[in-house]
């Protein structure tokens, strides 16, 4: 029931601006801050007042709020920052006797992050729950560009360029940019020539070729490549962001964290106070202490690896914690009595449990439902670092990976061999590899800044049955990138030949082989566009 009978005319006036409906039970907040927004959701958990009732009680009459100081006209331009200062000050005064960290999940913040090397992007994505990152795309956009001092954008790291060791390190790395620059109009030409023009438009045409070219030649980019992220995320997940970076090894990373935590105290200042104070410091020390356990590791170091992707370890009984989880919303006894019935059931009858449950797929967003999250299974990849990106962005998953290295080998892609540039693209990273074997005698985490895209990297991942079927089916498809088509096409097939019957639906899972991959994609678009033009 709406609770506006209780508001006279002249109180809804003062709070219509704040709310996108003043007739319904569901609406949204508009022009407030964001930390007036968390702090008026937080004081609502623990009132028996409706949250426009809350707002006006206990935030607008309240003189001592200073909400008018916040939000009112003044809340704008250079006395917008003034504002969210005394904010700050309001959001404590309302928090007062919380103590739940839950609270810092209330406000949001848009953030850009420009100029970052490859390896630190990593490190920010790591900390994905609660932060929704976008990435400069090495796949749709060339980065052959140089600064107006005349230099390729990456990144000068501090303690390599205190070592000595910054001629060779810049050196290598203007080699990787300039062969990845002299490559571009020899392979553009190649793709053209190999995949000519059809019935598309010109765009979709340029677009697809452009998205090939950049696929086959990014393995040339160096870690130190600088990118540009764009980030989505809670005060609670930004908090724990910067006290990761600050625990880094990386001097990049600990710069970064400062200079985020230097605009983000002018955007939700009491979200993320703790980053950096008595409490933080502590946290950042225990992140650090991890490091003592890397005396116990093995010293040898391993080759290349021939298996590319191995499923590691599986639940057994998945098949029966699966069927028991599906069974047991519908049921009234408790779980392990409900598995030992599902032991005691034949396959057929599981068969036709699982085929009711899972029903008929008509797209790869018709996921199978959350019983399907009880069975785990953990896989070992090994494929270049250009494709763990984008593995790496998935998120309902456990993920681990070994530092950077030029030890594994690397990936090549046989177009390079047809077009006649493999020779250009093999000394680069051979250059490559030397420079990396002299710096990591020294600093080993350092050294990762001069690795190319193409070379291998160890990592592993444990996910749900559930997850598979995303991972897989989206990674599958034909506009992916080939390298970690591979790696999603071979997922599947492992976890499917260790259980059938969980696997068989994956109907959306593409085992075919492209040529220029993006260019039914951009078919769909220039549909799109025509519609939006009628």
């Amino acid at each position: 029931m709406s609770d506006l009978g209780e508001f006279s005319q002249e109180e809804k006036k003062i709070i219509e601006p704040y709310f996108t409906n003043m007739d319904k039970n569901i609406f949204g907040l508009v022009n407030l801050p964001e930390v007036v927004k968390g702090a008026l959701f937080a004081r609502y958990s623990r009132s028996d007042k409706s949250l426009r009732r809350t707002l006006l009680d206990e935030f607008i009459k309240k003189e001592e709020m200073g909400f008018s100081d916040i939000v009112g006209e003044r809340a704008a331009g250079k006395e917008g920052i003034i504002a969210i200062e005394k904010a700050e000050k309001f959001y404590e005064r309302v928090l007062i006797g919380f103590g739940d960290d839950s609270v810092g999940e209330l406000a949001g913040v848009h953030m850009a992050v420009e100029g970052i090397s490859n390896i630190a992007t990593k490190l920010i994505e790591d900390r994905r729950i609660g932060i929704s990152p976008l990435e400069k795309s090495s796949r749709y956009v060339y980065f052959d560009k140089r600064d107006k001092r005349g230099e390729y954008l990456y990144c000068r790291e501090p303690k390599i360029a205190e070592s000595g060791l910054d001629g060779i390190y810049e050196e290598t790395l203007d080699f990787l940019f300039d062969t990845y620059s002299e490559l571009i109009p020899e392979v553009n030409a190649y793709v053209m020539k190999k995949y000519p023009k059809g019935e598309e438009s010109e765009r979709a045409y340029e677009s697809a070729v452009r998205a090939k070219t950049c696929d086959l030649l990014r393995g040339l980019l160096p870690a130190a490549t600088l990118t540009n992220l764009g980030l989505f995320g809670n005060g609670r997940a930004f908090e724990y962001l910067l006290v990761n970076l600050y625990a880094s090894k990386l001097k990049e990373a600990q710069r970064i964290a400062g200079d985020m935590e230097e605009e983000l105290k002018k955007l939700i200042p009491s979200f993320v106070k703790r980053a950096s104070d008595e409490k933080g410091k502590e946290m950042q020390e225990y992140i650090k202490n991890r490091e003592n356990v890397r005396g116990f590791a093995p010293e040898r170091i391993d080759g290349e690896s021939a298996d590319d992707v191995r499923l590691a370890w599986w639940d057994e009984d998945a098949v029966e914690k699966i069927v028991a989880a599906i069974l047991f919303p519908y049921s009234q006894i408790a779980y392990n009595e409900l598995k030992n019935d599902v032991k005691k059931m034949s396959e057929s009858r599981k068969e036709k449990i699982l085929d009711a449950y899972v029903g008929e797929r008509k797209n790869r967003r018709h996921k199978p439902g959350r019983a399907f999250e009880n069975a785990y299974y953990t896989f070992e990849i090994v494929t270049n670092f250009g494709a763990f990106r984008d593995i790496h962005r998935h998120r309902i998953l456990t993920q681990e990976r070994q530092l950077l290295t030029a030890r594994l080998g690397y990936d090549m892609p046989k177009e390079l061999k047809e077009a006649g540039v493999a020779g250009k693209f093999e000394r680069a990273m051979e250059e490559a590899k030397k420079t990396y074997e002299k710096i990591a005698q020294k600093f080993k985490e350092e050294a990762q800044y001069v690795v190319p895209f193409a070379y291998r990297i160890r990592f592993y991942i444990t996910m749900n049955a559930r997850e598979i079927y995303h991972l897989t089916e989206l990674r599958s498809g034909m506009q992916g990138h080939p390298d970690y088509r591979h790696v999603a096409q071979k997922i599947y097939l492992l976890a499917k030949e260790k259980h059938p019957a969980i696997f068989k639906y994956g109907k959306f899972v593409d085992m075919g082989e492209y040529g220029l991959e993006r260019i039914e994609a951009e078919k769909k678009l220039d549909k799109k566009i025509e519609r939006l033009k009628k």
